[in-house]
């Protein structure tokens, strides 16, 4: 049976840097897998490339079987693939219902959509009490929240989130894991995220990749590479050279 998401050998360059080099990961349904990785390992052109907003120049993308590459990214949405970009990029002018209002406009059902609005304010206490605040107006944490709960009005099966814990402190940044994995649970997802650090990851992850240098360095489980010594080489490249294939934990 194919998995969900299947990435085969994706390169991806811009100009003169190859950002990507054949690089491959995959995805099952229900799993919660990250990638870590230095700044400029290729975390963010990765799931660039996933949602459709970078063309690769080789390789491809496959959700439940079906290739997906050169396909807009709004087609790729309506797939089900949402991304939770790096920087949040919420609308600060508008209101929280309205940015959320927004998340759900695809669905194309407003009875829906408010349904949906409804049970994921639920999911996030906070936003409910600053509904009707401008965006701008929230803490990192709280628009970090914004970010994932309008991703995931669109009803997902795969949702894509570019570095949450960005600039938030360690409490924050639990919390934020901790909704996800609620939503997990409560709305069926499969999640795919990028982190730089590998320590909190370790507990919420089933399976992890390495990117260093645009190639995948290491891929296991969480629990077979909890001792974070495989990890430790892979993301400061000891013993490592940036184009040999990947170490697989048993």
């Amino acid at each position: 049976m194919a998995a969900l998401l299947e990435v085969e050998n994706l390169s991806v360059r811009y100009g003169d840097l190859m950002a990507l080099r054949s690089a491959s990961l995959s995805v099952d349904e229900g799993e919660v897998v990250c990638i870590i990785g230095p700044n400029g390992a290729g975390k963010s052109t990765t799931l660039a490339a996933i949602a459709g907003g970078v063309r690769p120049v080789s390789g491809d993308i496959r959700l439940e079987g079906r290739s997906i590459v050169g396909r807009r990214p709004e087609h790729i949405a309506r797939l089900r693939l949402s991304l939770v970009p790096e920087g949040r990029h919420i609308f600060g002018t508008l209101t929280v219902e309205e940015n959320l209002q927004i998340g759900g406009y695809m669905l194309g059902d407003r009875a829906a959509a408010r349904a949906g609005m409804e049970r994921l304010l639920g999911h996030f206490p906070r936003l409910r009490e600053r509904l009707r605040y401008p965006a701008a107006r929230l803490s990192g944490g709280e628009q970090q929240m914004l970010a994932v709960a309008r991703a995931v009005m669109t009803r997902p099966r795969l949702l894509l989130v570019d570095e949450p814990s960005l600039g938030l402190a360690p409490r924050i940044i639990d919390q934020i894991y901790e909704i996800l994995l609620e939503l997990r649970q409560r709305e069926k997802l499969t999640l795919l995220i990028n982190e730089q650090s590998s320590a909190r990851i370790l507990k919420f992850a089933d399976r992890i990749y390495v990117l260093r240098g645009g190639a995948v360095q290491v891929e296991g489980r969480a629990a077979d590479l909890r001792d974070g010594e495989a990890i430790h080489r892979a993301y400061f490249g000891f013993g490592t050279q940036d184009s040999a294939p990947a170490e697989t934990a048993a």
